[in-house]
């Protein structure tokens, strides 16, 4: 797995200064990034952490005769401590005890092994998206991504890769979501509907949507694409160039020529070289390398 994005000027107190306070003027879908306002917020070493090698493993308190025990190998960082390398933490946990997710076995490690644990999660369920992480060198979610049985694979968990770390594996997504506020993801129309109701669309049209609208946003594709890690600030990345197409191809947005005008720039859109590590990843089943070559036809044929 690539190491994770952390420059150097971001760990020590004495060296961090504000990236990028004014408008980088490259287009539209270029939005801007604004200082670090908190110690606590967005800090990690530059370095690879620390092997799990060098630091203890912590096991579940009461173990079983019969214990089907499996280790975890998880990503540790506190902004409490800003000057301490990143490190990987080890615990031990008995399967039996455990749920057949990922997500379920870092809630117990949470609930009754280490509480200083620090992670998202919401629904369990894939909708949310909350959970994504790196399990095992995969952009996942911890509540669909199950645990290997064999006690003898160690599982490997980090936060999402080139992002910055908030603590553990919590990953600073407000560049991400800047970036998807940027392209105006609602329908945008001049003409009310012909009935002041809602506004319809053929089956036929609606189809079009599929593959989709089903995105959840959990950033797993863009934290996986070299042209993203490298250019994140300009190019919108896999997630947010598949909802730009979203609304390109919905029949009843009336503002398609505004939306293709703000991604025809050399960054926002084109810094996609069809690496497809997006689409192999998503864990929703979905194709933004598709999405992203219909945008480039219909940038070419309009």
């Amino acid at each position: 797995m690539a190491a994770l994005r952390t420059p150097t000027s971001r760990l020590l107190l004495s060296t961090i200064r504000p990236v990028r306070s004014s408008i980088i003027a490259r287009s539209y879908a270029t939005v801007e990034v604004e200082p670090i306002r908190k110690l606590g917020e967005a800090m990690s070493a530059t370095q690879p952490p620390v092997s799990e090698k060098h630091s203890s493993t912590i096991e579940e308190p009461t173990k079983s005769e019969n214990a089907k025990t499996k280790t975890f190998h998880v990503y540790r960082w506190s902004p409490e401590n800003p000057t301490e390398k990143p490190k990987m933490q080890s615990y031990t946990l008995d399967l039996n005890k455990t749920g057949p997710m990922v997500l379920d076995a870092l809630i117990r490690i949470k609930n009754e092994v280490d509480p200083t644990l620090t992670f998202r999660r919401s629904c369990r369920e894939g909708i949310c998206g909350s959970c994504a992480m790196n399990i095992d060198g995969v952009n996942t979610l911890a509540c669909l991504c199950r645990i290997p049985t064999s006690t003898t694979h160690e599982t490997r968990i980090y936060p999402l890769p080139h992002t910055y770390v908030v603590k553990d594996l919590v990953p600073d997504l407000t560049q991400f979501y800047k970036q998807y506020k940027s392209i105006r993801p609602y329908l945008q129309r001049s003409t009310p509907s012909p009935d002041n109701r809602e506004y319809r669309q053929t089956p036929t049209d609606r189809k079009k949507l599929d593959g989709l609208y089903e995105c959840i946003l959990c950033a797993c594709c863009s934290t996986s694409c070299p042209s993203y890690w490298w250019n994140s600030e300009q190019y919108l990345g896999p997630a947010v160039l598949l909802q730009s197409y979203r609304w390109l191809a919905d029949s009843r947005d009336e503002k398609k020529a505004e939306r293709k005008e703000m991604l025809d720039n050399s960054m926002s859109l084109y810094r996609c070289h069809t690496i497809l590590n997006c689409s192999r990843t998503c864990p929703k089943g979905l194709n933004p390398g598709k999405a992203i070559a219909e945008i480039k036809k219909e940038m070419a044929f309009a």
